[in-house]
């Protein structure tokens, strides 16, 4: 039940990022959460959008470099504290993560969604949900 995450090579220049986000945006893709790392020369732009599919096959028709890969999606309570009880529950589970990012919104403003990348993310998703996390899928993103 995880979701697909797009990661898109970009170069490190002027315009780049927009011009991305303008192929998107042309093709009525939707992007839910981004999140951008770079280094001197080139930057990672990981995104969860409404349909990863048309997406990545999108970015690749206008020659980006861009994959997919599964990801965790989770939703909060938009509390203090609603993150570190979610990590309190990865902790029992010896879940580790390699990275996450946040984005909040939606029709429900009473929550926000967290976006995690794990090393085994079937393995992962059995254990969390064995504990009451509900783990997001690819429909109730595009429904966010």
């Amino acid at each position: 039940m995880s979701v697909q995450q797009i990661s898109v090579f970009l170069e490190n220049k002027p315009g780049t990022l927009k011009k991305m986000t303008g192929v998107l945006a042309a093709h009525s893709i939707d992007m839910r959460a981004t999140s951008l790392a770079e280094t001197k020369d080139f930057g990672i732009a990981r995104l969860i959008v409404d349909d990863a599919l048309s997406a990545v096959n999108t970015l690749k028709e206008n020659n980006f470099i861009a994959s997919l890969t599964p990801v965790l999606a989770i939703e909060i309570p938009d509390e203090a504290g609603g993150l570190d009880k979610l990590l309190v529950v990865f902790d029992e589970a010896a879940v580790n993560i390699e990275y996450m990012y946040a984005f909040s919104g939606g029709k429900d403003a009473n929550h926000a969604y967290m976006i995690f990348r794990v090393a085994d993310t079937k393995a992962a998703e059995a254990k969390l949900t064995s504990k009451g996390v509900k783990i997001l899928s690819q429909e109730d993103i595009a429904n966010i």
